[in-house]
């Protein structure tokens, strides 16, 4: 069902690889609300995804972009307003990637270059992006960015690797921007922290489905899927939270604040 909560709002809508994804699902559920946006991602994931098919589906334009090219994202926001006829509403940040994930290097012996390119790509791809539409006042007043996170940000989780230390930076500028752009014209900035969800990126970790049945035993409403984390981001973007700001906002079925369940309980004693 649709409540038109992004009727006339303009947004940008970062890292639709495939149906999988929460920025796919982010997309289709913004075009079901009323809203118009642009669809972007590096080149080389849009040549490995289907994009196009979400592009059509939801009328919406692609713009190429490497998040970590400052010209590249100048390039986004400017044809963004182009295209849309104005400032933007909303921007999803849905960027993450670790090569050091992909290559299975445990934590102690993380490569270092690997390290600095995740940090890039993961992190400052959002700094860079709000950034540059700080400076060109590419985001309208009560405009809203929502980045997505995980709780490996606040604790340990060993197969997360560096990430974990990535996705507590992104929070942290989550946070510094969101008062700067507070300031600025009151849009806010927050992060969500999503549940493991079997997206392409999540299934690339190792161990990954061992653990989102564990998590699913420990949370209480179970995890949280991909779909449903769009409809949270959803009301985000809306003009119903505009007090939300410089949050890192937990939506994982109760899992951040169980310290134990019945059901994992039961399943470690059958083991």
């Amino acid at each position: 069902m649709a409540y038109n909560l992004l009727k006339g709002k303009r947004g940008i809508i970062t890292g639709a690889l495939d149906e999988n994804s929460i920025a796919w699902k982010v997309a289709e559920k913004a075009h079901e609300e009323g809203a118009i946006f642009v669809l972007s991602n590096a080149p080389i994931a849009m040549r490995m995804g289907e994009i196009n098919a979400l592009a059509k589906k939801t009328n919406s334009q692609i713009i190429p972009a490497d998040a970590t090219n400052v010209d590249d994202i100048t390039n986004l926001f400017t044809q963004s307003q182009e295209i849309l006829g104005g400032k933007i509403d909303f921007v999803l940040h849905s960027i993450g990637m670790s090569v050091n994930i992909r290559k299975n290097l445990p934590y102690p012996e993380l490569d270092y270059e690997y390290y600095q390119k995740g940090i890039d790509v993961s992190a400052f791809s959002l700094h860079k992006m709000l950034s540059v539409a700080y400076q060109m006042d590419a985001i309208s007043d009560w405009g809203s960015v929502v980045a997505l996170s995980y709780i490996a940000a606040q604790r340990t989780y060993p197969f997360y690797t560096d990430m974990a230390d990535i996705k507590a930076l992104l929070e942290s500028i989550t946070r510094s921007f969101g008062y700067h752009y507070g300031k600025k014209n009151h849009t806010r900035i927050n992060t969500v922290s999503q549940s493991p969800t079997k997206t392409t990126a999540g299934n690339g970790i190792k161990g990954f489905g061992e653990f989102y049945d564990f998590a699913d035993a420990m949370s209480p409403l179970g995890n949280a899927s991909a779909e449903s984390c769009a409809e949270y981001c959803i009301t985000l973007f809306s003009d119903l939270t505009k007090m939300v700001t410089m949050q890192n906002l937990f939506h994982d079925g109760g899992y951040s604040t169980t310290g134990a369940s019945t059901e994992a309980i039961e399943k470690f004693g059958r083991g």
